[in-house]
């Protein structure tokens, strides 16, 4: 007898065989990412379609409810289209920030008129979001920053600068953290606010990074002026608004190994460099290593699905997805060491025709793969808060 979950499970594998073009089913590179907003484009038309296809039955986010976009459907329900996706090797029609970290947030913490407002178009892919938390003297210690937001009269002016903002030039919107109460303890005066990129005196300068990619930036507010109404949660309060919505940005970075970002496949990397015609590999000190990379990822995607069971059943994984978090970007960094070797000094290309483009962009990806070890936390602070709020370890 077929329950209900095996017949949902059918109709979604029939749904995205029929709606999934087979070139959306294959491996993705950072130049084929689709990033929703006012500034979308599609690389083909089989990205499009794909991204129209999951736009209307509302799986941008399924598991949001369906008055704001989203398709309505249970964690259980949830968990066998993400199977399902996986399964078929389907890519994620669209990459948004607003959806993975701050639609969370204001479904639980907004209220109604910022829900009608800003849930939909993410789920249109029409507005990108990007973070304004760290500063130029408050990265590690986020809670020393010095932004301010003052009332006058419906508005707060908003002066001061953020660093490190993940595509704020290419951003519609930023969800922020600004000082309301210079006179309170740190945490206890800071607003978490929404912020109109295109409002006047807002300005952003590209940070130029080792890679050659310039996807961090500098945002400077110069008496913007941000209606209190994009206030979230009470005034002074965005304390508990950022620590909830880190939570869903580690759980998001965390996912980042199981295929919602350009990674590369170890083997098929190494294959050219390391194994004779037969594919066989000889060498046991290059076989034991990675296999060992391999065991270590297949391991934590193991534990990445014993994570959603425990969501699902409705457990606390909070801590559990701090962890994810730090691990899978010292697998990020490890692994890209080890490929780095494999290729020696091929795997150290940068231009020009002597080598191919896929090394050019090994070198980048060696060099890129050191960043995610400081964005959405560095690894010494994530094994800060390891330590004293999961483990209980004294001061």
């Amino acid at each position: 007898m077929v329950n209900e979950h095996d017949s949902f499970r059918q109709e979604v594998r029939q749904w995205l065989d029929a709606n999934c073009p087979q070139s959306m089913r294959q491996p993705i590179s950072s130049e084929q990412m689709v990033w929703g907003g006012s500034r979308l484009k599609f690389a083909n038309a089989d990205q499009q379609i794909w991204f129209e296809r999951m736009r209307e039955r509302g799986w941008f986010a399924p598991d949001w409810p369906s008055e704001y976009g989203g398709g309505g459907l249970s964690p259980k329900q949830l968990h066998i289209v993400e199977q399902e996706m996986s399964a078929l090797g389907c890519r994620q029609p669209q990459y948004n920030l607003g959806i993975w970290m701050l639609g969370p947030v204001l479904l639980e913490m907004g209220n109604e008129a910022q829900k009608r407002e800003h849930l939909p178009p993410m789920m249109k892919g029409q507005v990108r979001w990007c973070q304004g938390f760290s500063e130029p003297n408050a990265g590690s210690d986020l809670a020393s920053l010095k932004t301010s937001a003052v009332m006058d009269g419906d508005d707060f002016i908003v002066n001061g600068a953020k660093i490190w903002t993940s595509y704020g030039d290419q951003s519609d919107w930023m969800y922020a953290l600004v000082r309301t109460d210079p006179k309170a303890k740190k945490q206890q005066g800071i607003s978490f606010i929404l912020i109109d990129m295109t409002s006047p005196g807002v300005s952003v300068k590209p940070i130029e990074l080792i890679s050659g990619k310039s996807s961090f930036c500098e945002v400077f507010f110069d008496n913007v002026r941000v209606p209190q109404r994009h206030l979230v949660s009470a005034l002074n309060d965005g304390w508990t608004v950022a620590k909830r919505l880190l939570q869903h940005e580690r759980s998001a970075m965390s996912k980042f190994s199981e295929g919602l970002a350009p990674s590369h496949d170890p083997l098929a990397v190494a294959r050219p460099y390391l194994f004779d015609e037969h594919g066989a590999l000889h060498e046991p000190v290059w076989r034991d290593r990675l296999a060992a990379l391999m065991m270590d990822s297949q391991a934590f995607s193991l534990t990445a699905q014993r994570l959603q069971e425990q969501a699902m059943a409705r457990e606390d994984i909070n801590g559990i997805a701090t962890i994810m978090k730090l691990v899978q970007t010292e697998q990020e960094v490890a692994k890209y060491e080890l490929l780095n070797q494999v290729m020696g000094h091929r795997g150290l290309s940068w231009e020009g025709d002597e080598f191919s483009r896929d090394e050019h962009d090994m070198a980048r990806q060696w060099l890129l793969s050191k960043t995610y070890t400081i964005s959405g936390g560095s690894s010494e602070i994530q094994l800060n808060i390891i330590a004293k709020r999961v483990l209980g370890m004294p001061s």
